[in-house]
């Protein structure tokens, strides 16, 4: 009777963690060239006078989804978001890197054009300015309090690199 009452109560639980892993937002579109994708933010920022924030990370990184739904979570940071940049999520999985070879030099020009953010883990944010170019790499674990963010770090990042606050 134990033993087939921890199996169903085992099992109900597996279930439960199958169910909630796939009832997460997953923002990183793994199958979209991730040059265009940046190609595309940058014009959208240039014709709103905006910058890009490209958080560069995958959907197997649970601290970038952590970030991603503390952006659309927190109202205010949501609306200096929306208001200065386009926010683009680029993927990163380098797990793809051994079956897809042209995805790993997709990948790898990406990370390149974005001043080879990679290397500082993940999530990292990239800001471009309204041409392209890369203006500061911001390494998230500065962000981070205890399971989660910190709203005024996370604050005055984006204050500090709108547009207006670059520009003067």
């Amino acid at each position: 009777m134990k033993k087939s009452l921890l199996i169903a109560l085992a099992t109900l639980m597996i279930s439960f963690a199958a169910s909630a892993q796939t009832m997460v937002e997953k923002p990183y579109n793994e199958s979209i060239d991730q040059n265009e994708q940046i190609d595309q933010a940058v014009a959208k920022a240039k014709a709103q006078g905006k910058f890009v924030i490209a958080q560069v990370g995958g959907n197997w990184c649970p601290w970038c989804l952590k970030f991603a739904a503390y952006i659309k979570a927190n109202e205010a940071i949501a609306k200096l978001v929306e208001d200065n940049f386009i926010y683009i999520h680029v993927d990163y999985t380098p797990k793809s890197f051994k079956t897809d070879e042209a995805r790993k030099q997709r990948t790898l020009k990406a990370m390149e054009r974005l001043g080879k953010a990679n290397r500082f883990g993940f999530p990292v944010m990239v800001v471009l300015d309204e041409n392209g170019k890369v203006i500061h790499i911001q390494d998230s674990s500065y962000l981070e309090e205890g399971d989660g963010y910190n709203e005024k770090k996370v604050s005055s990042f984006f204050k500090h690199w709108t547009p207006k606050a670059v520009k003067g």
